[in-house]
């Protein structure tokens, strides 16, 4: 599940991630993606993963069509999580990408919104 949190910048996607991620948690991002592109912008992304398991197969496809429709528009990303898998997957995600990765400890979640912000 997906639940849009607000950091107040208008150029952060900022979201508390939980349980499995669908497709519909997918679609509800997209339209976000674009408010900031229209806005000739970078999208930074703020992730909070708490008690996250896993995609399900339709929503997995859909991240990765999103993803590769719009990977040279993002910027930073901050994953915040508690588990070694989810370091991992940053780590990947950064390796990827030409946007600025960064895992942040679920205790740290203010250093790591200090950092999207800036």
């Amino acid at each position: 599940m997906i639940q849009i949190i607000n950091l107040d910048k208008e150029n952060v996607i900022a979201a508390r991630i939980s349980d499995k991620v669908s497709k519909n948690d997918v679609e509800k991002i997209h339209p976000l993606i674009h408010d900031i592109i229209d806005k000739v912008m970078k999208v930074n992304f703020y992730f909070e993963l708490v008690d996250f398991e896993s995609y399900t197969l339709k929503g997995f496809w859909e991240d990765i069509k999103v993803d590769s429709a719009h990977i040279s528009d993002y910027g930073k990303m901050a994953f915040v999580g508690e588990k070694n898998w989810q370091e991992w997957a940053a780590k990947a995600t950064d390796f990827f990408t030409s946007s600025e990765v960064r895992f942040f400890e679920l205790e740290s979640k203010e250093d790591a919104q200090k950092w999207i912000n800036f």
